[in-house]
């Protein structure tokens, strides 16, 4: 699929949801107001009508205005003109809401006239089991008759308890985001890795044409006859051949390291080793190629805990990839300093080299399968970017840690901890 089509998609997919959203945010907000102008008016007439009955329990004139003021959105006072029984208050209270079916918990108190002061009454449960969750005194009025006000401190889950429809749909449509995120997480994902395959399949064509042809060329050159009176020659053409298929031969390794890897069965072989003699055998190992370069290897094995449990194979692997990489990225004479030192819990090894470094974006990918880093001005620079999430597979594989330390243009140091 072509990047203008995935990005058209994921465009019109990303508004379709925004869209969505939007018009559910603002019925869910009309809902709950409509819900909230119903409990206010709910509550208006339950308190009227307690008002009433007090009116007509202390048998005093109901006045003519309407006795029930809400203060604020959860906060309602009630003038009655006589003392109130806070026993009597509280059923009269219950038994109104109930009837008119507001199941939300609330909390009364009664102004005092000769303390002139508010006295928390109760907290009443209608919703929760709990018998009281609050001893705080209710806000006093300023008017100085008698009066009991009534709060209601889970007003907005009483009013979200009852829009069931909207809540279920803010349910439906949230699981539908989840899960446009997580299917456009997945596309770019394997839209990123197809990329990533499709680089691999031509590098590892290159990778495997250039030696190919080189063999095909030698083996014609071979065929002359005349080529037993030339030994010299002779010679030069047979280790062209077996340079070239010892070339194929580590680049064909590489990639079934990899796919045992895939599988989990990298079957680390671990015994008692020298991890500074593994690291002066990947320093001859890679001498020829040191060579044609004039480059340099300084060692600093300084660590008194060099004798670690490790796997031969793997580890010579993961050091003479890191040598093979100072030389191929480096504009330069290579220069490539090996050190290890003492670390609590075991033994650090730090790779240094002068190439042409990673800049800070590309650092954290390094470690990924295939990736490799744009080289700028470096175009012969060869490989499949399996060599580094190799090492880190081996190393971590070993209980280890692999980290990174580079600036553009300053080469790069790999710090490896080995636990022993």
């Amino acid at each position: 699929m072509k990047n203008s089509t995935i990005r058209f998609v994921v465009i019109l997919a990303a508004l379709s949801i925004v869209g969505i959203t939007i018009t559910q945010i603002y019925w869910v907000k009309r809902a709950f107001d409509l819900k909230e102008a119903e409990f206010e008016r709910t509550v208006n007439t339950a308190l009227y009508n307690v008002a009433n009955q007090i009116f007509d329990i202390n048998k005093t004139p109901s006045p003519a205005n309407n006795p029930v003021k809400q203060l604020s959105t959860n906060y309602f006072v009630v003038m009655v003109n006589s003392e109130i029984d806070a026993s009597l208050l509280e059923y009269l209270l219950r038994n109104e809401f109930e009837k008119r079916g507001i199941i939300a918990d609330f909390e009364y108190g009664v102004y005092d006239c000769s303390s002139e002061r508010m006295v928390y009454g109760n907290y009443v449960p209608l919703k929760t089991s709990k018998e009281k969750i609050t001893a705080k005194i209710l806000p006093k009025w300023g008017n100085q008759g008698y009066y009991f006000g009534v709060q209601f401190p889970n007003r907005a889950a009483h009013i979200i308890n009852q829009m069931g429809i909207w809540s279920f749909s803010s349910i439906v449509l949230l699981t539908v985001i989840t899960f446009f995120a997580y299917t456009l997480f997945v596309i770019l994902k394997q839209k990123r890795l197809s990329e990533v395959q499709k680089d691999f399949i031509n590098n590892m064509t290159h990778e495997f044409k250039t030696p190919i042809a080189t063999i095909a060329v030698s083996a014609e050159v071979l065929k002359d006859a005349n080529i037993v009176h030339q030994p010299e020659r002779l010679k030069n053409y047979a280790e062209i051949i077996e340079k070239e298929n010892i070339r194929l031969k580590q680049q064909v390794e590489r990639v079934l390291q990899m796919a045992r890897l895939d599988k989990e069965d990298i079957g680390l072989k671990k015994e008692r080793l020298d991890i500074h003699q593994l690291i002066q055998d990947s320093i001859r190992h890679n001498a020829m190629a040191l060579k044609e370069r004039k480059g340099i290897v300084a060692s600093e094995l300084n660590a008194r805990r060099f004798m670690l449990d490790v796997d031969r194979f793997h580890f010579t692997s993961v050091f003479n990839n890191m040598i093979d990489n100072a030389i191929k990225y480096c504009k330069d004479i290579p220069f490539v300093t090996i050190k290890t030192f003492d670390r609590p819990g075991g033994c650090m090894i730090e790779v240094t080299d002068n190439g042409i470094g990673i800049s800070q974006e590309h650092q954290r990918r390094v470690f990924q399968k295939f990736y490799r880093v744009p080289t700028g001005n470096v175009h012969d620079v060869k490989g499949f970017g399996l060599g580094l999430s190799y090492s880190k597979t081996v190393i971590e594989a070993h209980g280890g840690q692999i980290s990174l330390e580079s600036e553009l243009g300053r080469g790069c140091t790999f710090q490896i901890f080995i636990p022993g």
